[in-house]
């Protein structure tokens, strides 16, 4: 049998079939680094070592060692199946007969630490910046894509001493594509714990990161709180609706509210000189989304609009109004339809947001 296992990003984050496995073989082959940081679970077993950047002979090796009759386990840090030893194991058994394979997952570098970040992670995609073996052709097309299309992005080897340029080009592209504010945590894990830092994008610096950093780079929507990088799910947080908002959308649906800046008002601009107060009580209240500039005043359960100036801006105003008529036909509509209510704030957000 051979055993393929990731063991995560340290010895307390193995699982417990990775150890069982790792138990019921008597052939264990790894990357010294990775051998040495399981000593105490591999005890009287024979133990080769190798070292970085053999991985087809050390998978060779572990492949005849299998053919012997032993039971082998070869190693790999994070997840095998995630730039480990799965990929590469899988190609090479298709010139032999009679192999019986089997994955062990382990805790990813993007899972750990999305972890420590926060909550970051939403529709992702994973990008490894090593150009060794991938063209820079298909690593940039790659990061163009996600970019455009608002995945979150984590990245696996980062930049070394030798290998700048990928680096460069991807934070380029995403300047250009997402904008300079975008958030970007960074996990370095030369020493465990790891190191965390976050980041704006226009702030990323080469000397931040190494080959064992990971980064994840925020969308759109994600924003800080407490330190912590979260990007939201539009989970819809119901609340009773205030009597001064009924009273705005019992005439706001009869057309008789005002229609851009309300100059008249006694509290105009309660945000801005300019602002736009075509929906003056917010639709979305209480959003819960931090990621245009609300957020809750701690121990009061207020949601606090001070900050998020978005629904007085002219174009969010006007990709609202396309679609709220159709899925609120009354003020209680504000509380039983916030799910689809929040779908459209989500879908204008993304469209008219500016980092």
């Amino acid at each position: 049998m051979l055993n393929i296992i990731g063991i995560g990003p340290s010895k307390g984050d193995i699982t417990l079939n990775a150890i069982k496995a790792l138990k019921e073989s008597n052939v264990i082959i790894g990357y010294k680094k990775y051998i040495d940081s399981i000593n105490d679970l591999i005890d009287g077993k024979e133990i080769i070592k190798k070292g970085m950047g053999d991985e087809v002979a050390r998978g060779e090796l572990a492949i005849s060692k299998t053919l012997e009759g032993n039971n082998v386990a070869i190693i790999s840090s994070g997840d095998p199946g995630v730039y480990g030893m799965a990929n590469l194991i899988f190609q090479l058994i298709g010139k032999y007969e009679d192999i019986d394979v089997r994955v062990y997952p382990g805790v990813s570098a993007l899972n750990y630490s999305a972890d420590l970040l926060g909550a970051p992670l939403h529709d992702f995609a994973t990008i490894s910046l090593s150009n060794l073996l991938t063209p820079l052709s298909e690593i940039q097309n790659k990061i163009e894509h996600a970019a455009k299309g608002n995945f979150i992005i984590a990245v696996y080897n980062p930049i070394s001493k030798s290998r700048k340029e990928p680096f460069r080009l991807f934070k380029k592209i995403l300047l250009d594509i997402r904008g300079s504010n975008t958030l970007v945590g960074i996990v370095d894990s030369t020493s465990y714990p790891s190191k965390t830092k976050i980041v704006k994008l226009i702030n990323l610096d080469e000397e931040d990161i190494n080959m064992f950093s990971c980064l994840i780079v925020g969308n759109k929507l994600t924003y800080l709180s407490d330190g912590y990088m979260v990007t939201p799910r539009g989970y819809a947080i119901k609340n009773d609706i205030h009597p001064s908002s009924r009273n705005f959308y019992d005439n706001f649906f009869k057309s008789n509210t005002p229609v851009g800046p309300n100059l008249e008002c006694e509290y105009y601009p309660c945000h801005y000189y300019g602002q736009n107060c075509d929906f003056c009580y917010c639709p979305f209240y209480p959003c819960g989304d931090g990621s245009t500039g609300g957020k809750w005043i701690k121990g009061k359960n207020i949601w606090s609009c001070e900050d998020c100036t978005w629904i007085h801006e002219k174009d969010a105003i006007d990709c609202v109004k396309k679609k709220f008529n159709d899925i609120v036909n009354d003020v209680d509509d504000l509380n039983r339809k916030k799910k689809e209510l929040l779908k459209l704030r989500r879908h204008c957000v993304l469209k008219t947001k500016k980092l």
